[in-house]
């Protein structure tokens, strides 16, 4: 009975915290083959990163955390078929890493076009090291 109620704790605080707002995405951690990996996401801009949550888990905080000086944005594409089954049609998926890490983030337009003012928008790293913190 104490395990249901701590599963119910960590649900309700969970979907209390992906409530408060975020851009719709479907996730994925590189490497998977195929359509296999995607998870359904939110992920919310900060300052300095991006983190994002993933709408199956039990984690307290965000499931990522990526630093926007170090996102790299690779190639963009279409879903292929057996992906498609789960995205909608306009959605584009855009590779990125940060670090060693290898992502790749389904977006619909408007959420693409965000990500990528975001991405392109940060300081450069010289003109924040002189910033005080």
């Amino acid at each position: 009975m104490l395990l249901l109620a701590f599963v119910c704790a960590v649900l309700t605080y969970r979907f209390v915290l992906i409530r408060n707002g975020g851009t719709q995405a479907v996730i994925r951690r590189k490497p998977h083959s195929g359509s296999g990996g995607w998870r359904h996401g939110l992920i919310r801009y900060g300052e300095d990163e991006l983190v994002i949550f993933k709408l199956s888990s039990l984690r307290f905080g965000p499931d990522y955390r990526l630093n926007r000086q170090g996102i790299d944005v690779g190639t963009r594409r279409l879903p292929v078929p057996v992906e498609a089954e789960i995205m909608t049609d306009d959605v584009r998926i855009i590779q990125l890493t940060e670090g060693a890490e290898w992502y790749e983030l389904a977006l619909e337009p408007g959420a693409l076009t965000a990500f990528l003012s975001w991405v392109e928008s940060r300081p450069s790293g010289r003109s924040r090291r002189g910033r005080p913190h």
